[in-house]
């Protein structure tokens, strides 16, 4: 069993950044590939980053270039740097493993990007 707890949120002006946190207990957390999901108001759940257990990174296309994801595995935290905030990157932000795992969801980080 996983427990997985995001913050790092905030209103932030476009432009802006933040730093997001995924604290994880429970399991061996260094054996899972884990993802950033986020959720915007009646959109669908989108995947934006991963990480593997090596450190591979991916990107969802519209975060490419502006969006760091990373992971401290004696912390037992995954980490979203983003930078050059967008509007659109208004959302509820999760972190999940990946494949997630439906059980595994939290309570997410509200992000609103406006000026």
């Amino acid at each position: 069993q996983v427990q997985l707890v995001e913050s790092g949120g905030g209103l932030v002006q476009p432009g802006g950044s933040l730093r997001l946190s995924c604290a994880a207990s429970g399991s061996d957390f260094s054996i899972h590939a884990m993802g950033w999901y986020r959720q915007a108001p009646g959109k669908e759940r989108e995947l934006v980053a991963t990480i593997t257990r090596g450190a591979s990174t991916n990107y969802a296309d519209s975060v490419k270039g502006r969006f760091t994801i990373s992971r401290d595995n004696a912390k037992n935290t995954v980490y979203l740097q983003m930078n050059s905030l967008k509007p659109e990157d208004t959302a509820v932000y999760y972190c999940n493993t990946i494949p997630f795992v439906r059980r595994y969801w939290g309570q997410g980080t509200q992000v609103t990007v406006s000026s």
